[in-house]
């Protein structure tokens, strides 16, 4: 959000969560994702770059998962505010993303290397509620997945795997999938 009388061409830069960036920050902003460290992406939502319908809405922010991931936010390689109009009843997903082994070039960058995050996006009427109940239970979740996943044995982390929420008429599931 610009001051009054900024306009588009003034010196200040975009806001995100409230706070005006500029220099460093703005820069970080405007970096692909794909060269960014996992801090750079989590600021990266600016309010008016969110290419969603006025009808849609994101029920969480980065600030959310900040807090819900403080310790591991570092082991986050990918966290993305999808945009497509049809994610069902999915809410929030998360996955690990194993290293493959490097012979007859399937190899994946060591930078890609861990978790993945995307927050879907919901009916604007029904954001707030869908945060709360992702905050008070979601989000719990989440950290213990990334948890176990951590101290999780070699098999398991050499192998991809997926873990879904789901908000069906206020019910919150959740489960890995293939």
């Amino acid at each position: 959000m610009y001051p009054a009388g900024a306009g588009h061409g003034g010196a200040v830069g975009p806001e995100v969560d409230g706070v005006l960036l500029g220099g460093a920050e703005q820069a970080a902003e405007q970096m692909p994702e794909s060269r960014q460290s996992p801090s750079a992406i989590l600021l990266t939502m600016s309010a008016r770059n969110r290419r969603l319908p006025r009808h849609r809405a994101w029920p969480l922010t980065t600030t959310d998962i900040n807090e819900c991931l403080d310790p591991y936010i570092t082991r986050v390689t990918d966290l993305a505010f999808l945009t497509g109009h049809e994610s069902g009843t999915i809410v929030l997903g998360a996955a690990w993303i194993a290293p493959h082994p490097r012979n007859y070039g399937r190899g994946i960058h060591p930078d890609m290397v861990g978790f993945r995050l995307d927050i879907h996006p919901v009916d604007a009427t029904e954001r707030a509620a869908t945060r709360a109940v992702l905050r008070a239970q979601a989000l719990p979740q989440l950290h213990e997945w990334i948890t176990q996943a951590i101290t999780a044995d070699e098999t398991w982390q050499l192998t991809n795997h997926q873990h879904y929420w789901r908000l069906t008429h206020g019910h919150l599931t959740h489960r890995d999938e293939a």
